[in-house]
C-alpha cells in the first residue's frame, strides 16, 4: 500500500466535499468574508492534496525520503492551515488562528522538500 497516495486521495475527496459544502451549504448563511476564508481553505486543501499525490508518486524513486517528507509536510500543512480556517468559519472562533501561519510554513516546507527530491533525482 502507498500510504501517502491514500492520504492524498482522501484529502482530495475531503477538499472537494468541503468546496461543495462551502458553495451550497454555507452560501447565504455566513457573510461574504467568511465564505471567502472558507473557499481559501478549500482551495489550499485541494491544491495540497494533489501535491501529496505527486509526492507519493515521486517517493517511488531514489529520492523517496525527501518525497515522503514533502508528503508529510503537505498533510500537516493542510491540517493546520486549512483546518484552522475551517474552524474559524464554522465555529466562529479565532482560537486556532495562530495555527494558520504555522500550517503555511509546513506547506512551504513541503514544496522545498519536493524540490530537493527533484534535485536529487537520477535522470
Amino acid at each position: 500500500m502507498n500510504l501517502w497516495l491514500l492520504v492524498g486521495s482522501l484529502n482530495g475527496f475531503a477538499a472537494v466535499a468541503a468546496g461543495a459544502f462551502g458553495a451550497h451549504g454555507l452560501e447565504g448563511r455566513i457573510d461574504a468574508r467568511a465564505l471567502e476564508i472558507f473557499n481559501t481553505a478549500a482551495h489550499y486543501h485541494l491544491t495540497h492534496a494533489l501535491a501529496t499525490v505527486a509526492a507519493a508518486l515521486a517517493a517511488r524513486g531514489a529520492t523517496s525520503g525527501r518525497a515522503k517528507a514533502a508528503a508529510a509536510f503537505f498533510t500537516t500543512g493542510v491540517a493546520l492551515f486549512s483546518g484552522s480556517l475551517y474552524f474559524l468559519v464554522l465555529a466562529g472562533s479565532d482560537a486556532l488562528v495562530l495555527l494558520t501561519p504555522l500550517g503555511g510554513m509546513c506547506l512551504l516546507a513541503g514544496w522545498a522538500m519536493l524540490a530537493a527530491a527533484a534535485l536529487r533525482a537520477n535522470g
